[in-house]
């Protein structure tokens, strides 16, 4: 893979934050770059970030022209009805799959590798993709971890199940259940303790394995959270007296060793800096209709500086002639990596705007089911390259501020034969948590009956993943005297 698609590929997953940083760096190490003021004609950027303009009338700039088309013709760009004046050709991104690299770009490979190695993480993903590249992994094993580490949520639980797993891989690598399972095991092993487990349980259990302490005190500690988490939860001390057969003082120590542990692992390795999001798109209602425009503050525009471009000389093969014309064709690539970052991220944006409309009209119980697929399809990308394009890249609307990803959920089929948004759902239950009585508050098998009279059919199991999903604690736990 060039450097060029590599550039590409990191400008597209980068957020509005650490674009911005990206580009400082590229102006400060390339002076054949500049921003461009407002109300500059900025034609001249437009040529020249195309690698096939037609040569100026003067020599010098011939010179440079000639000097571009001796280059290998890299195909980077992503061709659109808003640039398509310009003479762009199609980028395959789904050829490409980057290794795990650093935020910061650095032209030593070898130094990249050191840094990616060696630098602090600063999230939970890159502090398991660290420790991911220092295990002994074969390459399949690896491929599993990176979509693991991929399905991990901020609080460190994993969040894709085996099967969905399997499908996301499907396209690079035939797996199964113990394959997925044997690495889970593994990442479970990786700092902090607890992480990527699949539920509060198995995330306690995990922390309490890494415990160097075989104390009678922890081995009840184990089996509490194992088997009796929910006795537990609603407080049963005299059941939990009677099945772990032991006394209210070494019950008491083992609770309170219980309560030490962290239930959000994740929390522990997410940055101590207050964390700031720039809106990538800005949504509004234009006569009725939804639309997704690129939030133009969060935009820098680049061009070639004509002072140094002037410079260069027809023939000259000296040293700062040739330093001049790599900045060259270096600036060109890097202005054509931002329109092709910046166009792909707009048509994700239209895609899910045009798809969940109903949710900016009425909220979160008008949100449709859709996956990364839907919008693959509909754009005819790689499943990956929508992943890279609403990662940490944000939407301002009238409704708030959300993560490009949040619009995307799991479908429950309903009783008409149609499909329901998982979010949807949560929406309902916590609109019937909400308006319970609180004497009597609404068990999870209630709240599945009455969500079957709506026409949606959920477990009561799947209802309490929900609740649990939102924090929501059991009924037992809800009753109050008023």
């Amino acid at each position: 893979m060039t450097p060029q698609l590599q550039q590409a590929i990191r400008l597209l997953q980068l957020s509005a934050i650490e674009l911005q940083e990206e580009i400082q760096q590229a102006l400060e190490e390339n002076p054949l770059l500049e921003e461009q003021d407002d109300g500059i004609d900025d034609s001249d950027t437009h040529n020249d970030a195309d690698a096939g303009s037609s040569s100026d009338a003067e020599s010098n700039t011939e010179a440079a022209e000639s000097y571009s088309e001796s280059l290998p013709e890299t195909d980077i760009q992503l061709s659109s009805d808003a640039i398509a004046s310009d003479s762009m050709t199609n980028v395959d991104w789904e050829e490409f799959e980057l290794p795990y690299a650093p935020t910061r770009h650095n032209d030593d490979e070898t130094g990249s590798e050191i840094d990616a190695q060696s630098s602090s993480p600063t999230t939970l993903r890159d502090h398991l993709l660290w420790q991911m590249h220092m295990t002994l992994f074969s390459e399949t094993d690896r491929k599993i971890a990176q979509v693991i580490i991929d399905s991990v949520d901020d609080d460190g639980y994993l969040t894709s199940s085996y099967e969905e797993i399997k499908h996301m891989l499907k396209d690079e690598v035939e797996v199964d259940g113990e394959e997925i399972e044997a690495t889970l095991h593994q990442i479970q092993n990786f700092d902090p303790p607890g992480v990527c487990a699949r539920d509060l349980g198995e995330c306690l259990l995990l922390q309490l394995r890494q415990l160097e302490n075989s104390t009678n005190i922890a081995d009840i500690a184990q089996r509490l959270v194992s088997d009796h988490l929910d006795l537990l939860g609603n407080r049963d001390y005299s059941q939990l007296k009677r099945l772990l057969k032991t006394d209210t003082d070494r019950l008491q120590l083992a609770i309170q060793l219980v309560q030490g542990l962290n239930p959000r692992p994740g929390s522990a390795i997410q940055p101590l800096q207050t964390k700031y999001v720039t809106p990538d798109i800005i949504v509004k209602k234009i006569k009725n209709v939804w639309h997704a425009e690129l939030n133009g503050d969060a935009l820098s525009q680049l061009r070639i500086n004509r002072t140094y471009k002037s410079m260069i000389r027809r023939g000259d093969n000296s040293t700062e002639n040739k330093y001049i014309q790599d900045h060259l064709q270096e600036a060109r690539w890097f202005i054509k990596s931002l329109r092709n970052r910046n166009e792909t991220l707009l048509k994700v944006a239209r895609v899910i705007v045009e798809r969940q409309s109903d949710f900016f009209e009425h909220g979160d119980e008008a949100m449709k089911p859709m996956v990364l697929s839907d919008v693959a399809e509909t754009l005819d990308m790689h499943e990956s390259t929508i992943s890279r394009a609403t990662t940490q890249k944000y939407l301002l609307s009238p409704r708030g501020v959300f993560e490009l990803k949040f619009f995307f959920s799991s479908h429950v089929n309903t009783v008409d034969g149609g499909t329901c948004s998982s979010t949807a759902i949560r929406s309902l239950i916590k609109k019937l948590v909400e308006t319970e009585p609180p004497t009597k508050p609404i068990s999870d098998s209630k709240i599945a009956q009455l969500l079957d009279k709506k026409g949606i059919r959920v477990a009561r199991r799947t209802v309490a993943k929900y609740r649990e999903h939102m924090n929501i604690p059991p009924s037992n736990q809800r009753k109050s005297l008023a």
